[in-house]
């Protein structure tokens, strides 16, 4: 099910995704991000962890991480994304659940009239924000999850990105901890996690419950 915005959060959402031209990428095809299928780590994690209750997954793109979620019965799953066109691809899905989609943008509070929220699934969106705006990021988290929430993140700590001026944008453990840790405690870190080929042992996979 896709959630229209209206047309002032269209215009908000013009203003906020322009410097990466997120749209403009889904329309020309130009989404390397997006593997066709949910990620390996997030799949290892279902298989043998619940992620029960409501779910948000911002950054959702075509929204496979959000349906891998959504096959257990017992969540209720929203993907959010600034582009147009990925909700429209996430859309065009057969429902394997609960789940939904709608535009938005995560930074600047867009999903908090949907929380508050059990668990946030991260795992293209942290990366693709310029890291001017990570604190943003994690203060919209905080808020849009329940005390005691949690966030379950695939962290992309070292892409190769030969453009240090375009995303995806690496991480440090230290840098995590610093936006993280006033607001949530660390309850589970994994280096070596399953991923896509050419990502090994460039990603982490990162546990935060809200304080």
């Amino acid at each position: 099910m896709n959630i229209p915005a209206n047309s002032n959060t269209a215009s908000h959402l013009a203003h906020a995704g322009a410097d990466s031209e997120w749209e403009s990428r889904y329309q020309n095809g130009d989404t390397p991000w997006d593997k066709g299928l949910p990620h390996p780590a997030l799949v290892r994690w279902l298989s043998h962890s619940d992620i029960t209750g409501r779910v948000l997954v911002p950054g959702c793109g075509s929204g496979h991480d959000v349906r891998a979620i959504a096959q257990k019965k017992t969540t209720k799953v929203v993907g959010m994304d600034i582009a147009p066109s990925a909700i429209r691809a996430a859309s065009t899905f057969p429902a394997v659940g609960h789940e939904s989609y709608i535009l938005g943008d995560f930074l600047t509070g867009d999903a908090l009239g949907l929380g508050p929220f059990d668990w946030l699934f991260e795992h293209t969106c942290f990366c693709a924000i310029r890291p001017d705006r990570r604190a943003d990021y994690t203060r919209e988290a905080a808020k849009a999850l329940k005390p005691g929430g949690f966030l379950l993140a695939v962290f992309f700590m070292n892409p190769e990105n030969s453009d240090p001026n375009s995303p995806p944008f690496g991480s440090s453990s230290s840098e995590l901890d610093e936006l993280f840790l006033p607001s949530f405690q660390k309850i589970d870190f994994q280096t070596a996690i399953p991923t896509y080929a050419g990502r090994e042992q460039l990603e982490h996979l990162v546990l935060f419950q809200k304080r």
